[in-house]
């Protein structure tokens, strides 16, 4: 797909709020992007700055109460996610759209065994048979990497590890060859030759079907290695967004440039790791200028009153910073 295509899933300004103990906060706060089929869009940042809840709004799957979807638009494939009927939405969830969600354990229904759970998927989204469906299962079970597949089939979740669950949620998403793969931390719990067999087998499964892939990560490694564009959020906002080859040679917002000196490197000789001093503001802060103010070494008067715009400094490359561009910034 070329970038003039439409892109297969847009998010437009989206805010979504949670209402608790009668007050109200704003988890995401007008966060917009795109992603188009055969890309990889990253999404970085810290945690509690609205990463996940991002991806639970595009399945449509924020529980009404506490949360509210407070404005913007979704749209999958020229249809509007927050305006599509329940039944088209479970029609899509686990079809089409796929999800690998961050806590298996809490994810998977405990009451039914591993395969059950694929097996199900694929009957409903793939009209499959029994059998067919149970050998496709085995076959998936094997392609992520679980040992003795054909058994691990029948095994509850209580009865596998934290990685094996984890692998078990790649399978179910990746059921269906999905359109849209919005991965949330999906190699979190995983040793690392495991997590490198799973990025091949996303790479491979966009290769062959054009999947679209939002990959939402605290790695800044997998980032570098398996996106085309990265999106870095603060606080329920973007603060940067650009190709990935720009963002890493030239990061032009003081938290993402915090972020990238975080990272250890073996050709720097230090002490101790660099740190972003303070934490991500509570979401029921009131805060009238930059959300980053309060940890920006380059804050001033106008940073703490004015919120800065998401702006274009260059091709594709924006950031919500109003010192920016800033010279020699590479850490």
């Amino acid at each position: 797909m070329t970038p003039a295509d439409p892109p297969i899933l847009s998010v437009e300004d989206l805010r979504v709020e949670f209402g608790v103990d009668r007050n109200v906060f704003r988890a995401v706060d007008g966060v917009s992007f795109s992603v188009h089929r055969g890309r990889t869009l990253g999404i970085v940042g810290e945690s509690g700055c609205g990463k996940s809840v991002t991806s639970l709004a595009i399945m449509r799957l924020v529980s009404a109460p506490p949360g509210r979807y407070a404005g913007g638009r979704i749209t999958f494939d020229g249809q509007d996610l927050l305006t599509l009927p329940d039944a088209q939405m479970r029609a899509l969830r686990g079809g089409r759209m796929g999800m690998i969600f961050q806590e298996p354990m809490t994810s998977l229904n405990p009451v039914y065994t591993c395969g059950a759970q694929i097996i199900e998927s694929l009957k409903v989204h793939a009209n499959l048979s029994a059998q067919a469906a149970r050998e496709r299962a085995i076959e998936l079970f094997d392609l992520v990497g679980l040992p003795s597949p054909s058994k691990r089939v029948d095994d509850y979740p209580h009865q596998l590890s934290g990685g094996q669950r984890q692998r078990v949620m790649i399978a179910l998403a990746l059921a269906n060859d999905p359109d849209l793969l919005i991965a949330d931390e999906p190699t979190t719990a995983l040793d690392v030759t495991i997590q490198a067999q799973i990025l091949e087998l996303m790479k491979d499964l966009q290769d062959r079907t054009g999947t679209a892939i939002l990959l939402i990560t605290h790695d800044l490694g997998v980032v570098a290695e398996t996106c085309d564009e990265v999106v870095v959020m603060y606080a329920g906002t973007v603060v940067e967004q650009a190709p990935t080859a720009a963002l890493f040679a030239d990061p032009q917002h003081p938290y993402t440039i915090g972020l990238m000196a975080a990272v250890p490197r073996i050709d720097v000789d230090a002490d101790r790791l660099a740190t972003i001093e303070g934490s991500v503001p509570p979401p029921w802060a009131v805060l009238k200028g930059c959300r980053f103010a309060s940890r920006c070494p380059l804050a001033d008067d106008r940073c703490k009153t004015q919120p800065p715009p998401l702006r274009a400094i260059a091709d594709a490359h924006r950031v919500a910073c109003w010192h920016a561009p800033i010279e020699g910034a590479r850490p």
